[in-house]
């Protein structure tokens, strides 16, 4: 969400006392789907926004949701305006104190009687399962050069490169997933995700970035997000220990597909995208087994014999 559109959407909701999504889309020049992903964010905001689905539905603005920006500065505008990020991940990247002043100074105190603001009743955890963020590059420490709308050196290594490379760049700007960072960049004009943590080194380069026509740092993430997300057309068949299952299921979600038990552990299908998704079974260790194909159990095996953080008794047999 933009700043302009952030304080646009609140006054329009402040000055009525009920409005609808195609209206407030109309008067944003966006899609009725933007809106409702900026309401939803006003709610993680602590705004008292309710929005009703269906014929009679709505977006109605609650008591205790006064806007008051007089005493904003335009950093804390620029802050405000950050979507989905939660303390921690804001804090790495710099912005968790102007954040904080800026909310106390839009948010005003709740009254007798008001209902509990959203922001107290949820909270976010963008940390990723059975693991922390692993060290790197901050992206504290990349902002500033991304600021200047410029093109980048790094240098990179991707996980199935031997070693680091140097790579020239059109930065879009950075990506927080799944308790992860990313660079979301052109390379020699397609678009690329580059991890933090493989990022050995960089320089801002005197030349101005060239970005694809009609492109933005959203539609290209989303785009290349869900090219990872897709299930793939290569299938592993693995073996899961009982006791597994349900952080299988989570970590793996719809591309797991679960069979018959077999005693204390239970017959599943994987899909993935090339051989190389066997990586993500290597959290597993031990619990997870890959019994087909012969060249999946190999690759696995590989993998976690270079892993640092695997033992060779979790490899497969």
């Amino acid at each position: 969400m933009t700043p302009g559109r952030f304080f646009s959407l609140l006054l329009a909701l402040q000055s009525r006392p009920a409005t609808t999504v195609a209206e407030l889309a109309r008067e944003a020049g966006v899609s009725g789907r933007t809106v409702v992903r900026d309401l939803h964010w006003l709610q993680e905001a602590g705004f008292p926004v309710v929005l009703r689905r269906g014929r009679y539905g709505g977006v109605t603005l609650l008591p205790g949701g006064a806007l008051d920006t007089a005493r904003l500065t335009p950093g804390e505008r620029e802050h405000l305006a950050l979507a989905g990020l939660d303390p921690r991940q804001r804090h790495r990247l710099g912005v968790d104190d102007v954040t904080r002043r800026a909310l106390r100074k839009v948010v005003a105190p709740r009254r007798s009687g008001d209902l509990l603001p959203i922001g107290e009743l949820v909270t976010s955890d963008n940390q990723p399962w059975f693991g922390r963020e692993p060290e790197g590059v901050s992206p504290a420490e990349l902002i500033g050069d991304l600021r200047r709308g410029v093109r980048l050196k790094l240098t990179y290594q991707r996980s199935a490169e031997p070693a680091p490379r140097s790579r020239t760049v059109d930065p879009y700007g950075l990506l927080a997933k799944a308790g992860r960072w990313y660079l979301v960049a052109d390379e020699r004009g397609e678009p690329r995700l580059f991890s933090l943590h493989r990022i050995g080194h960089w320089q801002p380069l005197r030349t101005p970035r060239r970005l694809r026509t009609g492109t933005t740092l959203a539609s290209v993430a989303a785009d290349l997000t869900a090219g990872w997300e897709s299930a793939g057309d290569d299938v592993l068949r693995l073996r899961v220990d009982a006791g597994q299952v349900e952080r299988a299921k989570r970590i793996l979600g719809a591309r797991l597909t679960l069979g018959p038990a077999e005693g204390e552990t239970v017959r599943a299908t994987l899909r993935v995208r090339g051989i190389e998704g066997v990586r993500q079974l290597l959290a597993f260790g031990a619990t997870v087994t890959v019994l087909d194909p012969p060249e999946a159990r190999a690759r696995l095996r590989e993998l976690a014999l270079e892993s640092p953080t695997t033992t060779t008794d979790a490899c497969p047999q």
